[in-house]
């Protein structure tokens, strides 16, 4: 178990921090514009033979893998958001972010007040022949409701088949080797993430964990497990603003009562609060799991990523409960 990581990417103040307009209308360029270099890129390569190659851009890591392997060798993905220390909320797109918006077939944002700058971004670099896909209206999400839906497995398969069928669509000559690699990725590929996922709730349904904000709480729900944690303290934490005292307390009483049998934290958003919650835990001998909110390290597959958290959750629980 690694060490609270007290300086890392705390968000304070309030961290939806929406792009001024004019700063992103200074990052509109022309549709004749060709895309940003390969430096943030998780390309599947090109096509050959005169093959149709996608150019995708995901503002998020964690899509982007997912896009990338959706796509094979009939895509080129470019995703934005690929430092780990870097806030998706508040994140300020860059002059090469726009002609990489503005160059792409196909874009692929999570919506739901995550990431308010793509919005911005490609309003300012419009082209009629782009598809999008917002995950949040895909899902039915508005804002405010949770916008971590990477963490769920369900949610994550609408995703898929949603991505599959707009590939399908911008390049119907190579529909038949989309659905090929969509089954693979599904069947074989996410295998061991889907046996974790089943695993853990079949054994563990119901066990009362605490967390250390809300990104979290789609991963509870997908495994069955019952959060106790306030989801005003959740949220505040997420969103960078203050959670109240009486939030703290029930937490405090919550981890001394021993009432959660784990707690989970993500390890890029840790404040004094969560520090002492954390070692709270540890003291009352309550097992701690990490996660992180995108792909860490930030070369890692959807998959790799999201199945070492599994793991490390499945082992917190065996210990809790020793079963």
């Amino acid at each position: 178990m690694t060490a609270v990581q007290t300086g890392k990417a705390h968000r304070r103040p309030l961290r939806i921090a929406l792009v001024a307009t004019a700063a992103v209308a200074g990052l509109a360029v022309t549709s004749a514009c060709s895309t940003a270099s390969a430096s943030k890129s998780a390309s599947g390569g090109s096509g050959s033979g005169g093959s149709k190659t996608i150019k995708v851009v995901a503002a998020e890591n964690f899509w982007g893998s997912i896009a990338t392997q959706l796509g094979g060798e009939h895509v080129k993905v470019t995703s934005i958001i690929t430092n780990p220390d870097t806030d998706p909320h508040s994140y300020e797109p860059t002059a090469a972010d726009g002609r990489t918006i503005a160059g792409a077939d196909y874009a692929i944002t999570n919506g739901i007040g995550y990431d308010a700058w793509s919005d911005k971004l490609l309003a300012a670099n419009p082209s009629s022949s782009r598809t999008l896909l917002k995950v949040g209206d895909l899902l039915g999400k508005k804002e405010g409701d949770n916008p971590h839906q990477w963490y769920s497995s369900d949610s994550l398969h609408k995703v898929i088949d949603q991505i599959t069928a707009d590939y399908k669509k911008v390049d119907p000559a190579d529909a038949g080797y989309f659905d090929t690699q969509k089954s693979t990725f599904e069947n074989q590929t996410l295998a061991q993430y889907n046996q974790l996922e089943s695993d853990i709730k079949a054994k563990y349904a119901g066990t009362p964990i605490g967390a250390s904000e809300s990104i979290v709480t789609p991963l509870a729900d997908s495994l069955g497990l019952k959060m106790l944690t306030p989801e005003t303290f959740l949220d505040a934490e997420s969103e960078g603003t203050d959670p109240t005292a009486a939030d703290k307390a029930t937490i405090d009483q919550q981890i001394s009562g021993k009432q959660i049998k784990v707690y989970v934290f993500n390890t890029q958003n840790s404040d004094p609060d969560v520090v002492a919650q954390v070692n709270a835990a540890k003291a009352q001998g309550i097992p701690v799991a990490q996660v992180t909110e995108t792909l860490a390290p930030a070369n890692a597959s959807f998959q790799d990523w999201q199945v070492k958290q599994l793991q490390g959750i499945e082992d917190a629980l065996k210990q809790a409960t020793g079963k």
